[in-house]
């Protein structure tokens, strides 16, 4: 298996040991289905921001309950091989709640980054990350890209 991709028990030992030698976690979550542009400006943004980046992924089943039956159109082991293949990514996990609070209130990062689709009071786990004196950051988003559009696109050509 590959050695960034953790289960959440194994991540959350290792980012205590990470912490404990001074590293700036950075966590961000999505579906990261068919990544795009806009996805590897995010990611190396949120590198940018503390010296170890965790990417928590949806499992197929959190995902089709957020996008509809016919997603994730690759499979949550392909997306987090994908993921792990990018140099500036540290770990990946994955989490099968409808969405990262637990997950996030588990590692405790020091900085949450969402893409700017979301509105800061509706980020899920900034709550948690501020309680503890972590930060959140939202990352503009590259326009002009998302996953669903390409899923669109691709469909309308393929009529």
């Amino acid at each position: 298996m590959n050695n960034k991709i953790k289960s959440a028990g194994e991540l959350n030992r290792q980012i205590i040991r990470l912490k404990r030698n001074g590293k700036r976690i950075v966590f961000t979550n999505g579906c990261f289905d068919i990544l795009h542009k806009g996805h590897i400006k995010l990611l190396k943004k949120a590198k940018s921001l503390g010296d170890i980046l965790v990417v928590a992924i949806n499992s197929n089943v959190s995902v089709r309950k957020i996008k509809g039956p016919g997603r994730p159109i690759n499979t949550m082991a392909d997306r987090a091989a994908v993921l792990s293949a990018i140099s500036f990514v540290d770990y990946v996990t994955v989490f099968s709640e409808p969405d990262p609070g637990r997950i996030i209130g588990m590692l405790k990062p020091d900085i949450l980054v969402k893409g700017g689709d979301w509105p800061k009071g509706r980020i899920i786990g900034r709550d948690i990350v501020e309680k503890y004196g972590g930060k959140v950051q939202i990352v503009k988003l590259k326009k002009g890209y998302s996953t669903t559009r390409l899923v669109n696109a691709i469909a309308r050509r393929s009529r």
